[in-house]
């Protein structure tokens, strides 16, 4: 079991539960982390290659070497740098790019650091460019150079750092420059989970959190998680607060499937916002194809919402297809929502009849 918290603002595990977690939701997700690799479930190559860098840097007396985590929200990419320092022995300070937005603001972190310390920079590639050259110097020389004063008169004062240990995560590792990426001594990229290995998330989620819950429920849990472990959890609790509620405390299949089905959650783990991008797509526009803003007007939401939130998880389930005309609808998509295809009402020659006649 793992996720982790990335902040990008748009992310699907929040709306599959309703309102952003609560300070006891937030515990609780703290208290379900696994605390070292051997708890880490999945991403099995990433955890055996991280395992050798780090057994390596103990065995040297040393500081590990840079790592960059790369994926989707939910994957585990903050759980593993907390297993980092765990397992390296040393503290962490979590903080983010956008909260970066001056190389001063980058200094001042940077400065106070201990020898040793893991800094967890999440959505890295979202830091300022004057913040990312500081960073290069900061990584490779463990050093930076503080400008005091302005224009003819200004001074550069470099600052010695002591060795320190840098995790940056990113959704999107395109976006980092080059000169960047390449000063990480290690670069993992974090893959969806299939369903066992979240059947086995949901399983140990519910033992820490003292749920009854058969195999089925599990199942029925995990293939409605859209292969994030973070989502899994989240959904576990609210399966969880249902079987108090209206059964006796047992999560089964049944009741996992009545629970998901109040939260508006499918059998493929569509949400709302999934089910009337696909609606607006095959009522509204035929199937497609349709552009990205008409799209996102016909749901009343946001371009960046319609493009960053519902469109990556419907497009990896193949409901969906970006072209250059713009969003079409898969043949899937209409089997899920038990609709017709517009083909299947023409002459009979395998063409649209787009005048009915």
């Amino acid at each position: 079991m793992n996720w982790d918290d990335d902040t990008t603002g748009t992310e699907a595990a929040d709306r599959l539960v309703g309102p952003a977690a609560d300070g006891e939701d937030q515990a609780v997700e703290a208290a379900l982390r696994p605390k070292d690799l051997g708890e880490f479930i999945g991403q099995e190559k990433v955890r055996e290659q991280l395992d050798l860098v780090l057994r390596a840097a103990r065995a040297r007396g040393a500081t590990a070497d840079h790592v960059l985590l790369s994926g989707a929200p939910g994957l585990g990419k903050t759980t593993l740098s907390m297993i980092i320092a765990a397992e390296m022995g040393a503290p962490i300070r979590i903080t983010s790019g956008p909260a970066i937005q001056h190389a001063g603001d980058l200094a001042a972190i940077l400065s106070s650091l201990q020898e040793g310390e893991v800094l967890f920079l999440d959505e890295i590639h979202r830091m300022s460019r004057p913040a990312e050259e500081m960073l290069y110097m900061a990584m490779e020389d463990f050093r930076v150079d503080v400008i005091v004063g302005k224009g003819p008169g200004a001074t550069a004062i470099p600052l010695e750092l002591p060795p320190f240990t840098l995790v940056g995560a990113t959704t999107r590792a395109g976006l980092l420059p080059p000169p960047l990426r390449d000063r990480f001594g290690f670069t993992a990229h974090m893959e969806f989970y299939g369903p066992a290995e979240l059947e086995r998330v949901v399983h140990r989620s519910a033992g820490l959190l003292d749920v009854e819950i058969d195999p089925a429920g599990a199942a029925e849990i995990a293939g409605r998680s859209r292969g994030t472990p973070r989502i899994a959890n989240r959904l576990l609790r609210r399966v969880r607060d249902y079987a108090q509620v209206k059964a006796d405390g047992l999560i089964t299949q049944e009741i996992a499937a009545a629970a998901l089905a109040v939260y508006e959650v499918d059998a493929r783990g569509l949400d709302r916002l999934d089910r009337g991008v696909l609606e607006a797509l095959l009522k509204l526009f035929g199937g497609g194809p349709v552009g990205l803003s008409t799209l996102a007007v016909a749901v009343g939401e946001e371009r960046e919402t319609v493009e960053e939130v519902a469109e990556p998880f419907l497009v990896r389930e193949g409901l969906l297809a970006r072209t250059p005309r713009g969003r079409v609808a898969t043949p899937a998509a209409w089997a899920h929502l038990g609709l017709t295809p517009p083909r299947a009402q023409g002459s009979g020659n395998g063409q649209q009849d787009l005048f009915g006649a």
